[in-house]
């Protein structure tokens, strides 16, 4: 019997199974290189952990949900020079998320909005944060279905515990039923304890009536606004742009 026989039940009752993956590359590195014993263990560790970190990623990024990879390297500022660029780009360190603050990212049609708030959260699960990513109307039609099944509870503490909540086009329609209370319950539980990105095409002065009561919009605007970066989206959209805008990116391409 090898060695590497005698260590595979060892290194799977450590749970470092995954340390035979590189075991006989290191090993013939070793003796190509005459490295250390301690040199030789260093790397061989350095190559479980970096496989655990990339296995955690991609389960963040699985929970997450994005609806693709987005990057903060592939939007475009040009486009749209009035994006404020500088602000996007600090935002990108996720101190944010550690300080459990609010972005809010508003502006017309097809300015960017979705991407630079899934860009931002794929940047916090990259930086060992739990992000949730939704759109407004699948969230209310999951809140609605989940307390048909009295799962609402549990439904709820999805969206309230992670670090990093991305909530995308709030306000394309009016708020009804339960929609306004889940919302500020929402908003509610979250604040200072997470963060919480919203897109949305309308600017924030017009957020309040989506709740439909002055009182309950009062409420849910002063915990959201508290700590709050407000990211004003202007310019044409991505999907249509005007002739001049088309052509010109024809000529990039």
């Amino acid at each position: 019997m090898s060695t590497t026989d005698n260590l595979i039940p060892l290194l799977k009752k450590l749970r470092l199974s995954g340390v035979l993956q590189s075991l006989d590359l290191r090993t013939r590195q070793a003796v190509d290189d005459d490295l250390a014993h301690g040199e030789f263990l260093f790397r061989l560790l350095t190559d479980e952990v970096e496989r655990r970190d990339s296995r955690q990623l991609d389960a963040r990024l699985r929970r997450a949900s994005f609806e693709g990879l987005r990057s903060i390297e592939d939007f475009d500022f040009h486009f749209n020079p009035k994006i404020p660029k500088s602000k996007i780009i600090d935002l990108a360190t996720c101190a944010f998320v550690e300080r459990k603050e609010n972005v809010l990212l508003v502006g017309g049609t097809g300015t960017g909005k979705s991407h630079i708030a899934q860009a931002l959260g794929q940047r916090a699960c990259r930086a060992g944060h739990q992000a949730i990513y939704v759109s407004a109307n699948e969230m209310f039609t999951q809140l609605r279905a989940a307390r048909a099944d009295d799962s609402l509870d549990r439904k709820m503490l999805r969206l309230t515990s992670p670090d990093l909540l991305v909530i995308d086009d709030l306000g394309l329609r009016p708020l009804v039923s339960d929609e306004p209370i889940d919302l500020y319950e929402i908003i509610r539980k979250r604040y200072e304890r997470g963060s919480t990105i919203i897109t949305s095409n309308r600017d924030v002065e017009e957020w309040p009536p989506l709740f439909g009561d002055l009182l309950l919009a009062s409420a849910a605007m002063d915990r959201l606004l508290h700590h709050s970066h407000v990211i004003v989206m202007e310019g044409d959209t991505w999907r249509n742009p005007p002739p001049a805008k088309k052509a010109k990116a024809a000529r990039s391409a």
